[in-house]
């Protein structure tokens, strides 16, 4: 079983729903979610964006990460007035996402 199987699985748990009422939830077709929970097929993007517009608190990096239990630290807002200058600003790269013809996807993160 892969990450992020395990992943929709403790959404689904999460939300109280059936893998059934979690496809009709998040609109896709219930095949979709059991061939996802088999390990039968990898999620699209479709399918992963569906679930990151239908869930409430779900974020789109922990849903692309591949650490189940990986916490996300989110950098400082820059304060927004004048007064930034952009040398202040370092433009590193953070990650690298390749998506696939078959839905896969492959991160690399700095």
């Amino acid at each position: 079983m892969n990450n992020f199987t395990e992943k929709l699985k403790k959404i689904i748990e999460d939300e109280g729903l059936t893998a059934s009422k979690f496809a009709e939830k998040i609109g896709v077709q219930r095949s979709s979610v059991s061939h996802v929970l088999s390990g039968r097929n990898k999620p699209s993007l479709d399918f992963i964006l569906k679930i990151n517009k239908s869930i409430n608190n779900i974020s789109l990096d922990w849903l692309l990460d591949n650490d189940t239990h990986k916490t996300i630290d989110f950098p400082a807002p820059i304060p927004k007035n004048d007064t930034v200058n952009n040398s202040d600003v370092k433009n590193e790269l953070e990650k690298i996402i390749l998506f696939f013809k078959d839905g896969s996807f492959k991160m690399y993160k700095n």
